[in-house]
């Protein structure tokens, strides 16, 4: 009997640590979406699941961006082309809850480039606004 109740102990703690929540696999869904979006050449599709809002912050080399519309016009210029662009892979490497309205995602972003890979890390800041969760801060690096 105590080695039954160990392994149901056991079982349940490995549900606990490999169960992602309804929220979770939503925003990884989104970064998944991102991915197919970028990878596609696509910037205004990979820019939808950001907050469309004059309060959305862009943290990156250059500084703060704050607002889509601007985040979406530094994108641009700073990826002109497809080639520009390569082909993104994110890697999460933590994803947390921090509120029923927030959920923290810190992970690492590569491009392979004909031009050079480049690579980084980045934490965003998903907020749960109608229902739908929407980046409201990246910091990429």
């Amino acid at each position: 009997m105590k080695k039954i109740n160990l392994f149901l102990a056991a079982m349940l703690l490995m549900n606990a640590i490999f169960a992602q929540s309804k929220d979770e696999v939503a925003i990884r869904n989104i970064l998944a979406q991102q991915t197919i979006a970028w990878n596609g050449g696509d910037i205004e599709n990979f820019m939808q699941p950001y907050w469309h809002s004059d309060s959305l912050m862009f943290i990156g080399k250059s500084g703060i961006t704050y607002g889509w519309q601007k985040t979406l016009e530094n994108y641009k210029k700073g990826y002109p082309d497809a080639a520009a662009m390569g082909k993104l892979d994110f890697i999460i490497l933590h994803a947390k809850k921090l509120s029923v309205f927030y959920f923290s995602v810190v992970g690492k972003w590569h491009l392979t480039r004909t031009a050079g890979d480049v690579s980084g890390y980045f934490t965003l800041l998903f907020k749960k606004i109608k229902n739908e969760w929407v980046i409201v801060s990246d910091h990429s690096s």
